[in-house]
């Protein structure tokens, strides 16, 4: 009666905890601490599953080599804790030796044996989000405890990552352009006053591209809208795999698009706007569909004190640039200091 008692004051403590401001980190590291005290085994860790690769990866790891494991990863179906995950069921193996399921490579690289396993399957909307795995538990503890409190606290880790998903989406969401993946144009400003501030700390520049497409409405009247909003993905998706790690593209508006250079200056961005337009220039879109769709764009550049002294500004004259360069060729690169020599 009073492990009763005890087992509802903690679960009643991590139930407010899902509902409070705490992050997802604590949460699991408060769930964590109890299966530590309710089972005391030798290692205890919480996995969790990497959708992209496919995998499963050490994210809270306890217990005498804890250090040596925590980052590591297991592909889905791999070891017991793989095989959880892929079948979504509850494992208790008394002797894990004489089990086919198990890896031993955590074994041999740390030096630990590994005796039982008990894992249990974290599992949202049938969605396998990740594994919690208690090592060498005493047999007469798990009889006697059983694993009703463990299934009840995989359930709360569940809930928080689920939540910290859903709050991780809903931010993606704010700030990027949810057609390009590109950063939005409200997200661009707070990007700029970021720059900016940094700019001014450390007395160095940035630079800004603004690019237009050139003749998009050719697109749409000759293939139709859904090609022309297809294509501006496509661009997008180009402005990613050229940019650098740093860079930041942001879908303006429309089929206007704008590329912040932290760092550089006006010779290495205008380079850079030379090798967007270049390969926007030589692509060759919707081949497999027939099409073979051609576009170009036209460019507009501007560095931070060079050309302007605050974000609305630096906006202008890139857009500005950018309009001259429609103006006088399309396809074509302008600089800001062009403006007033044209």
């Amino acid at each position: 009666m009073e492990q009763k008692l005890s087992d509802t004051v903690v679960f009643r403590e991590i139930a407010r905890a899902l509902t409070s401001t705490l992050s997802v980190e604590e949460i699991l590291k408060l769930i964590m601490d109890y299966v530590g005290k309710l089972y005391k085994p030798d290692n205890w860790s919480l996995l969790l599953v990497d959708e992209d690769r496919d995998e499963l990866y050490f994210a809270v790891a306890v217990g005498l080599v804890s250090g040596n494991i925590e980052g590591k990863r297991l592909r889905m179906g791999e070891g017991i804790a793989g095989w959880t995950a892929q079948k979504r069921e509850t494992v208790v193996i008394k002797d894990v030796y004489s089990d086919d399921r198990f890896a031993h490579q955590f074994d041999n690289e740390t030096g630990f044996e590994t005796e039982s396993i008990v894992c249990i399957p974290m599992v949202s909307k049938n969605n396998t989000l990740g594994v919690i795995e208690i090592i060498n538990v005493s047999p007469e503890l798990i009889e006697e405890k059983g694993l009703q409190a463990l299934d009840v606290l995989a359930d709360f880790a569940a809930i928080a990552i689920e939540n910290a998903h859903y709050v991780s989406h809903i931010e993606r969401l704010s700030i990027h352009d949810d057609w390009t993946n590109l950063y939005n144009a409200r997200h661009m400003y707070k990007i700029l006053d970021e720059e900016i501030e940094r700019s001014e700390k450390k007395g160095e520049t940035f630079s800004l591209i603004f690019f237009d497409m050139d003749h998009l409405k050719k697109v749409n009247d000759a293939h139709g809208h859904l090609v022309g909003a297809n294509l501006l993905k496509k661009v997008g998706d180009l402005l990613i795999n050229l940019s650098g790690p740093l860079d930041r593209g942001v879908r303006y508006g429309g089929d206007e698009f704008v590329l912040i250079l932290p760092a550089m200056g006006k010779k290495e961005a205008l380079r850079m706007a030379e090798k967007i337009r270049d390969a926007l220039e030589r692509a060759v879109f919707f081949k497999k569909e027939g099409l073979n769709v051609r576009v170009t764009a036209s460019f507009g550049v501007a560095t931070f004190r060079d050309d302007a002294k605050s974000r609305e500004e630096i906006i202008r004259k890139a857009d500005e640039a950018m309009y001259l360069a429609k103006e006088q060729s399309r396809n074509a690169i302008c600089a800001a200091e062009m403006i007033d020599l044209a």
